[in-house]
């Protein structure tokens, strides 16, 4: 088995730069939810000292100092970003795994020698010039030896400048490469494992490599005797081409103002259902549990702090959105008080099931929206989310989240296309 691990370089930040290039060599974060904290940071933003998580209230005075660039999440331009950067990257192995919204594994198997790291050297160059973002490739025997290869080359260590191949390197010169990571960079190693693994000596990469499996599965757990014997070359993890179906589907978001009415409260509920609904139905999922809850912020000390939660099952599961709206919404009376200043609210549809293979009610079914469900999907598809919704997720919808700083949809808002003059 040799494997490729391909991962985009900083990739909200990346997506950014590749529509205003003008960031280039500058510092910029990109903000979380409400503009609250940094969750993706450039080279030279890290290079200031901001840490993964800093709230932007906090680095507002070295933003000034340093002229950091603060931006709001783009998710949508992320996501679409992401889709061609797979795509890409599809064209080079029979086999790929997407493992998040910035990584993939490749399966290399018929590749040996130099044709790995030229291999990678071309999907470096082809990803660059077709989508203008950076990546790096770790290529190994395993997937947990790709994820340091990929650490490897992020880092430029052993020369590696964005590709670095272990299956060229002597178990010697691996090792003494390996004795540079602490044991937190193995994948799969949190912090508690590692402060585990470190009461028992075992502090860097090299050290959890040359440990007994056997001893550590019991010790410790299994998945920790696997990890052991991927450091090893001994494949334990195979590329997974189809993903596991999902268990549960969820959509909340904090509001950008305080809210305490429900006429507010119910559409962003509304909203938030119509989201998941849409995810449900682009998966050929239906749902047959429903979960809404509303909460105030549990920081405010001059408020009570209100939580309120309510899961329910579907009579049939379904991936309509007017019947799970409704559903929803008489939920969301139910859980509501009068007086808490409400800061948060979510949904979450879970018992999904193929389409396909519902088992049908005994009991009155509710009109079939299945050709309206399909119209608001294809006309959202091509102009755009929310160009058709329910009336009860309102039109001026106040409470949407903060994002001071967005940037346009550049790949995927008609009017926001990039003007080149």
């Amino acid at each position: 088995m040799t494997v490729a691990l391909v991962d985009g370089n900083n990739f909200f930040v990346s997506c950014e730069r590749v529509f205003n290039p003008r960031l280039e060599n500058r510092p910029v974060v990109v903000l979380s939810n409400n503009d609250g904290c940094a969750i993706a940071r450039s080279e030279e933003a890290k290079a200031l000292g901001v840490a993964m998580g800093t709230p932007w209230f906090q680095m507002r005075d070295l933003a000034r100092q340093h002229g950091i660039v603060a931006l709001s999440s783009n998710y949508a331009l992320y996501g679409d970003m992401s889709d061609r950067m797979m795509a890409i990257l599809a064209g080079f192995a029979p086999e790929q795994e997407v493992y998040s919204i910035d990584e993939c594994f490749l399966g290399l198997d018929g590749l040996a020698g130099s044709e790995l790291a030229d291999c990678g050297r071309r999907i470096r160059a082809c990803v660059r010039q077709w989508i203008g973002i950076p990546v790096c490739v770790g290529i190994a025997a395993t997937k947990t030896l790709a994820k340091l290869a990929n650490h490897c080359a992020k880092k430029c260590l052993a020369g590696s400048a964005g590709v670095c191949d272990f299956t060229r390197l002597p178990a010697v010169e691996l090792d003494r490469l390996l004795a540079r990571l602490p044991v937190g960079a193995v994948w799969g190693i949190g912090p508690r494992l590692a402060r585990q693994l470190g009461d028992l000596g075992l502090t860097t990469a090299a050290a959890l490599r040359a440990a007994d499996a056997t001893v550590l599965s019991r010790r410790l757990s299994v998945q920790v005797g696997r990890i052991v014997c991927e450091l090893n070359g001994i494949a334990c993890l195979a590329l997974e081409e189809v993903a596991a179906p999902q268990q549960q589907i969820i959509v909340s978001r904090s509001f950008g103002i305080p809210v305490q009415g429900l006429p507010e409260l119910e559409e962003a509920v509304a909203s938030y259902i119509a989201r998941a609904a849409e995810k449900l139905r682009r998966e050929n999922l239906r749902a047959g549990m429903l979960h809404v809850y509303a909460r105030s912020s549990p920081h405010r000390q001059d408020a009570t702090h209100y939580h309120g939660s309510l899961m329910l099952p579907l009579a049939t599961p379904s991936a309509d959105t007017l019947v799970l709206t409704r559903m929803a919404l008489d939920m969301l009376r139910r859980i509501y008080r009068r007086g808490p200043v409400y800061q948060k609210a979510g949904v979450a549809l879970l018992e999904l099931s193929d389409a396909a293979a519902s088992q049908a009610s005994l009991l009155p079914a509710a009109p079939d929206n299945a050709a309206l469900m399909q119209a608001l999907d294809h006309v959202n598809a091509r102009w755009g989310r929310g160009t058709l919704r329910s009336a009860a997720e309102g039109v001026r919808q106040p409470w949407q989240m903060k994002r001071a700083r967005l940037t346009p949809g550049y790949t995927t808002a008609w009017d926001e296309l990039l003007c080149v003059s």
